[in-house]
């Protein structure tokens, strides 16, 4: 009798199978794909022999779940590894593509001031103002002088 597969080991394995497989692709097309390890090379070796007969994403998810398997098994799985369940949008990452790519966002707006912080100069962090440039470049200009002055 198959023992029944573990859904934590899977989840982690599949979660450390994607990163890696993303880490490593990342690595070989800046030119480190010789520092790999050798599971790296023959993974990456095969997803690129794959790309001449079928499409990237196809390729990609082939890689990824070769290496999910032998990561299941490594860190403890019985048996065959479990189809991963089909992922599906959560509300927090509902903009998110398909394929995983990292889309960037604008930051959002600043809220603009209350009536009574209108003419309020903003504070930096730990509730001090900012010293305004000029004032800087005073104390400097003040130190440069009392320096020659002294020196003399």
């Amino acid at each position: 009798m198959a023992a029944k597969p573990s859904t934590t080991i899977a989840r982690r394995a599949r979660t450390r199978a994607e990163a890696d497989f993303a880490t490593w692709l990342m690595m070989a097309k800046l030119g480190s794909f010789d520092t790999l390890p050798e599971n790296a090379q023959k993974v990456l070796n095969g997803y690129r022999e794959r790309l001449d007969r079928m499409s990237e994403i196809e390729s990609k998810t082939i890689a990824v779940r070769e290496t999910y398997q032998a990561y299941y098994s490594d860190m403890g799985g019985a048996g065959d590894a479990p189809e991963p369940e089909p992922r599906t949008p959560s509300a927090e990452h509902g903009d998110m593509a398909v394929d995983n790519v990292v889309r960037f966002q604008k930051p959002p707006k600043p809220q603009p001031a209350r009536s009574a912080d209108r003419g309020a100069r903003p504070t930096a962090p730990g509730g001090r103002k900012p010293i305004p440039a000029l004032l800087i470049f005073a104390a400097l200009v003040a130190v440069v002088v009392a320096w020659k002055f002294l020196t003399r």
